[in-house]
């Protein structure tokens, strides 16, 4: 008999969440089926939206609520077999301008999760994370032994919530799995983050900011591979394990900048050099070796196609992002 595998994904409004949302359902139903349910506060970065491809699914379900509410929390998980925690406050200039949110967010809202995991026998708690948890390199690439040295006050809570989901494994038993990913792009992104910010300004003929000397180097990992990573990690990866999921395209902030520029027909006269973020990582680099070796991942979308199809997609959908930019303008 094929078993229905109940679903509970946090942060499913959200850009990657989403995307792992409209992937799973995508599959029709058959050997591993799933029902989901996506558990989401709706804060500025969660978009209804973003769900309206699967809203009719019948395998389908939405709760708008907190990962912090213990009551509703414990309720949800009651019902489901495995989580699949992507809710985070994520954006590293709001949390240097305060932590507070990203502290109750993504530390006390974790803790709220595995103890309902905990508390009522979930199979499977996925702690959906990021390489800024190691904070800085010059050189080489990080493995996942490599010891958390997080920077800002963003990655400090989230490394925080990987130590407390890990060692809910290691005291407990929860079969937790961990996955740390480079910088994503795709459709659907906020426009904050950098790739969707660049776009929807030069596409409306604006200017675009460009941090420091721009020679902070990032992995950019397009959100197709990062949800197919993720998928491998929950159907089989180990209980107790990180895993790091890349792209394998190391980008300083300047050569991205010369790329979107051209995606978009700009030059960099639209470009205005800022001060550079404070503590601010140089570089990050994982290495992937652990997931493509274990669970056999390969990231499958080369940058190049990549950028241009994300570019068209902005490009083809104002009526997605133009509403989320006047609201964030109030």
């Amino acid at each position: 008999m094929n078993t229905v595998r109940r679903i509970l994904v946090t942060g499913g409004a959200g850009f990657i969440g989403s995307h792992y949302v409209r992937t799973l359902l995508g599959t029709p139903d058959g050997p591993g089926r799933v029902e989901v349910t996506v558990l989401d506060k709706l804060t500025y970065a969660g978009n209804p939206a973003n769900l309206d491809p699967v809203r009719d699914d019948r395998r389908f379900a939405f709760v708008r609520g907190d990962v912090r509410d213990p009551e509703l929390v414990g309720k949800l998980v009651s019902e489901h077999d495995e989580i699949m925690h992507f809710a985070a406050e994520s954006h590293v200039d709001r949390s240097i301008a305060g932590a507070a949110d990203f502290v109750l967010t993504n530390v006390v809202g974790t803790q709220t999760l595995l103890d309902a995991a905990l508390r009522h026998g979930v199979r499977t708690f996925v702690q959906i994370s990021t390489d800024e948890v190691y904070g800085s390199l010059d050189s080489g690439s990080w493995t996942e032994e490599e010891p958390v040295r997080p920077n800002s006050p963003y990655a400090a809570t989230k490394a925080s919530a990987d130590l407390l989901a890990l060692s809910y494994h290691r005291t407990h038993g929860l079969d937790v799995r961990v996955t740390r990913c480079s910088n994503n792009y795709g459709p659907y992104q906020f426009p904050e983050k950098v790739v969707p910010l660049f776009v929807t300004r030069l596409l409306d003929g604006g200017r675009v900011p460009l941090y420091g000397d721009g020679s902070h180097v990032r992995d950019w990992l397009h959100v197709d591979d990062h949800v197919a990573g993720v998928e491998l990690v929950r159907t089989k990866g180990r209980p107790g394990a990180v895993y790091n999921i890349g792209g394998g395209t190391e980008l300083s902030n300047r050569q991205l900048t010369d790329f979107l520029l051209a995606a978009c027909g700009a030059d960099w006269s639209r470009v205005d050099h800022v001060a550079d973020r404070k503590g601010h990582d140089r570089r990050y680099s994982v290495d992937c070796g652990l997931i493509r070796d274990e669970l056999g991942y390969r990231p499958a979308k080369d940058f190049a196609t990549g950028l241009a199809e994300t570019v068209a997609w902005y490009r083809e959908n104002r009526a997605w992002w133009e509403p989320l930019l006047r609201r964030a303008e109030r």
